[in-house]
């Protein structure tokens, strides 16, 4: 066999394949007309292309598409059919916008959606064209959309850099990698030009500026060749994935891992965009990680908004995020790094002051120390006026009230010594200075510690070392004690910070840990859905401050099923909370869908479906972006969705139980039916066809056995057909009592008359209390319930052993007593031999369909009473009837 037969695809390729397919499957296929600047004929490709399917026979509609009133795209246009625009209210302007809702109600096979990058106007259910792109394409619908290179994200900068033009309208690169095919419209930068001056190319009046300056040749070579590497990198990646599914052999290059650190600084946005595009060119997976210290909670509102967009820049990139709470970010990076396999960790070049790096290293320098054989690779960026406004803008503001209490410390320090200058020697009045460092240190943080042992140090020189009420110092020896004094005061300022930020740590991962505690401990206990949402609610609104609701699904609406107290939901945010739920994604507040929302909607989200929606609504904006806040609310979501699946799993198994219980019910009754019916009508059949055959030559005698032993065994099959319908009607409900006062003594005769037949030679004794009362009762099942026991007891007892009878009267109750001196029943049976079909090992010859009890039970408990088992002492079984003497409450 030919080695290259042998060769067959991985099982890791495989799955992917087929992962990639499932995905894929379900949605609409991407078409992206790609360019590297306007006016290069994207528009006018997309609707040749269109015209072209629509004569292939496919249904295509136009979403939107801006001709700019060029002659030669509204020719394009005709024959199509054009979706009208919603018009968006905005500060009392109409905006026209693409109609998403009207696009998915029409379904077209395929839309045009031009201009994907756009921004919609405020109001809008996304805040950009490409997310209502992503939709279409989540229902099946397939698109056609332009869009220039310099609008993807990960290329933002480098555009800025080679155009000096900063574009505000960026799409995601995953977009690219979801396309379907790309095609790139390409035409040399001087026949461009040619096209903008023969006024081919639109400019809007407000960017007129800008785009003269972006339109120069040397701008327009570098985005062209932009966009041919960016659609060779995408045939190159489809190149490999075909290799590797066919097992084609080449050189595959090694799997890494990157890791970007970023900070809140100006410079973090271009750090996660270098860090994307070298992992493109590695095909490596890559991370992003911010390091929250225990101080990060008192930064600046604007600062945390900044940490916020840049990790979410990251998420849109392709890069898996994570926050993590440490007190020393060099540490936290790398054991994050080790942990997670990383091989390279991508950090920005500082950009301090020289002496300040020698009095703090920098990080950067600090990670390649300790990286081991993990590679650093640091990413210099071109210093901007602006962004050195930023970082200015955004440090935070220094608190004088610290060093002011500080100094109010050493002017305490200051005072004490003076009161005990006649008891100490000047060497001992230190240790109340660096008591007043230390408790700088504890109440008021690092810097102010550091600063009040600076200012101890001047104050002790200046009162208490000669010549006093000066700086100088007469005896050289008291240096040794400044400087061990201010050391020793930066040493514990600087360690007992240390420990109280480890305390604030430590704290805040204990209140998070405790509510995910609570919440799993009230979600365990909870057997049903509401106390399940009940737990939800209170855990998440004691946790976060925050009002809740929670809504499921109700045939084709959500409906609120759990709220917090005077919470109410409109038309508009339960519309909010729909889509979320419908799409799988969050919505509302502080997201990137439907932000003018007043509530945050997350997706109750299980690995099989989507079970309902909660929607939470925090103190402040500054609340939804708080990444401990973001990291409990998903958790939280989490935690509801799998108790939720669990109550929904146990009420499945308990219908698969009851199912279960159902069929072997069925196979009794099938089992005791098809013995119990045969038994009697072989016998019947039997003696008929005897007498049939052979009836002339039988005598007499034999022939009246025959017929006796036919009409016993048709009598036995009529009381069997008789049980189950009186079984049948007492579990329908359908029994109706006749009560009538009755004399107990009636009872026992009627039942004995029905089986004098069969009582033959046995002894059977009655007693009864003088002056038993008429009991109110239904005399004929009541029968039907003694007849039962007895015919029981004769069946189960050896022949000649006496019957027992007793009627008793017992706390305003009849008590009906059939006793024997049988084997008895173990004592595990005894509550289960009223069940049905329930039938305990029987003698020889002593069969039964297991209802006779069943029955009894039935009845007696129609008439308000009970009926129970127990073995006698000497051997035998009694079973006692209890029987209210007072008409039961119908």
């Amino acid at each position: 066999m030919n080695r290259r037969d042998d060769i067959r695809p991985s099982p890791e390729a495989m799955l992917k394949l087929a992962q990639a397919e499932e995905v894929t499957a379900e949605l609409g296929k991407l078409k992206i007309f790609l360019g590297y600047a306007a006016g290069v004929g994207k528009t006018f490709a997309m609707l040749e292309a269109a015209q072209q399917r629509k004569r292939d026979g496919r249904d295509v509609v136009v979403g939107y598409v801006e001709s700019h009133g060029r002659t030669e795209t509204d020719a394009l246009l005709k024959g199509l059919e054009v979706l009208p625009r919603r018009q968006v209210p905005y500060l009392g302007v109409a905006l026209p916008e693409m109609d998403l809702d009207a696009i998915l109600a029409r379904r077209p096979q395929i839309v045009l959606v031009d201009e994907l990058a756009h921004t919609n106007a405020p109001g809008s259910r996304h805040e950009k064209r490409w997310q209502d792109v992503e939709e279409i394409l989540s229902a099946g619908i397939d698109v056609y959309t332009t869009v220039n290179v310099q609008h993807f994200e990960s290329l933002n900068d480098v555009v800025a850099q080679i155009t000096g033009v900063k574009v505000r309208e960026t799409v995601p690169d995953r977009l690219l990698d979801l396309a379907f095919e790309i095609k790139l419209i390409d035409i040399s930068p001087e026949d461009l030009l040619q096209r903008l001056h023969e006024g081919k190319v639109y400019i809007p009046d407000q960017a007129a500026q800008a785009i003269e300056k972006f339109f120069r040749p040397g701008n327009l070579m570098a985005l062209r060749e932009l966009s041919l590497r960016r659609t060779a990198a995408r045939v190159d990646d489809q190149m490999r994935a075909y290799m590797e599914t066919q097992s084609i052999p080449g050189p595959w290059p090694t799997a890494e891992r990157l890791l970007v650190c970023v900070s809140g600084s100006p410079y973090s946005e271009k750090l996660i965009r270098a860090t994307c595009r070298l992992a493109e060119e590695l095909k490596a997976e890559w991370l992003t990680v911010y390091i929250e210290l225990p101080a990060g909670g008192r930064q600046v509102q604007e600062n945390r908004e900044r940490i916020w967009r840049d990790l979410r820049l990251a998420e849109s990139l392709g890069a898996q995020v994570a926050t993590l709470a440490a007190t020393d970010i060099t540490e936290a990076v790398l054991e994050y790094a080790a942990r997670h396999n990383i091989t390279k960790i991508v950090m920005g070049k500082p950009n301090k002051a020289r002496w300040r790096e020698i009095m703090q290293p920098p990080i950067v320098d600090r990670v390649i120390r300790g990286s081991g054989m993990i590679d650093v690779v640091v990413v210099s960026f071109e210093p901007e006026q602006q962004v050195k406004t930023a970082a200015r803008k955004h440090r935070r503001p220094l608190k004088l009230h610290g060093y002011a209490f500080g100094l109010i410390l050493i002017a305490a320090a200051t005072l004490l010594c003076e009161l005990l200058r006649p008891f100490l020697a000047p060497t001992n009045m230190v240790m109340f200075y660096l008591l007043a460092v230390v408790v700088a240190a504890v109440r008021l943080g690092r810097k102010p510690a550091i600063a009040t042992a600076f200012i101890g140090v001047l104050a002790f020189d200046f009162f208490f070392v000669p010549p006093h009420m000066t700086f100088a110092v007469a005896d050289t020896q008291y240096l040794l004690t400044f400087l061990g004094l201010f050391v020793v005061g930066v040493v514990i300022s600087t360690l007992v910070a240390r420990a109280r930020e480890r305390a604030e740590v430590i704290r805040a991962r204990e209140l998070q840990t405790a509510s995910l505690y609570y919440l799993s401990r009230d979600l365990a206990a909870a057997v049903d859905i509401e106390a399940v949402l009940g737990g939800v609610v209170r855990n998440v609104e004691e946790a976060l401050n925050a009002r809740v609701a929670i809504l499921l699904p109700e045939g084709e609406r959500l409906d609120i099923q759990a709220a917090s107290g005077g919470l109410t939901l409109g038309m508009k945010e339960q519309a909010v909370a729909d889509w979320s739920f419908r799409n799988n994604h969050p919505a509302g507040r502080a997201t990137d869908t439907l932000v003018s929302a007043d509530l945050i909607y997350l997706p109750l989200q299980t690995p099989a479906s989507v079970l309902g929606v909660m929607g939470v609504r925090l103190e402040n904006e500054q609340a939804y972006h708080s990444q401990d806040n973001r990291r409990l609310l998903e958790a939280f979501t989490m935690q509801a969705a799998m108790a939720m699946e669990r109550i929904r799993f146990s009420h499945q198994a308990e219908q698969a139980q009851i199912l279960q219980a159902r069929e072997n019910l069925e196979r009794a009754l099938l089992n005791s039916i098809s013995h119990d019916l045969r038994t009697p009508l072989v016998s019947v059949t039997g003696v008929l066809s005897t007498l049939r055959d052979n009836g002339t030559r039988l005598d007499e005698q034999t022939r009246r056995e025959l017929l006796d032993n036919a009409c016993g065994e048709a009598e036995r099959l009529n009381r069997f057909v008789g049980n189950l319908l009186d079984m049948s009607r007492i579990e329908a409900g359908a029994v109706r009592l006749n009560l009538e006062p009755c004399d107990v003594q009636d009872l026992v005769g009627c039942a004995m008359a029905a089986l004098e037949p069969r009582i033959n030679e046995r002894e059977v004794t009655f007693r009864m209390q003088p002056g038993m009362p008429l009991v109110p009762m239904d005399l004929v099942l009541m029968t039907q319930v003694l007849v039962n026991l007895l015919e029981n007891t004769l069946k189960y007892s050896p022949a000649g052993s006496p019957v027992e009878i007793v009627a008793t009267i017992d706390s305003g109750k009849l008590l009906l007593e059939v006793a024997d001196r049988g084997p008895g029943v173990p004592e595990h049976d005894l509550k289960r031999i009223f069940d049905k079909f329930y039938r305990i090992p029987v003698p020889e010859g002593a069969g039964g369909t297991g209802l006779g009890l069943s029955i009894c039970k039935g009845i007696v408990e129609a008439h308000g009473g009970a009926i129970s088992a127990e073995n006698r002492e000497g051997g035998g079984l009694r079973i006692v009837i209890r029987l209210p003497l007072e008409t039961p409450a119908r």
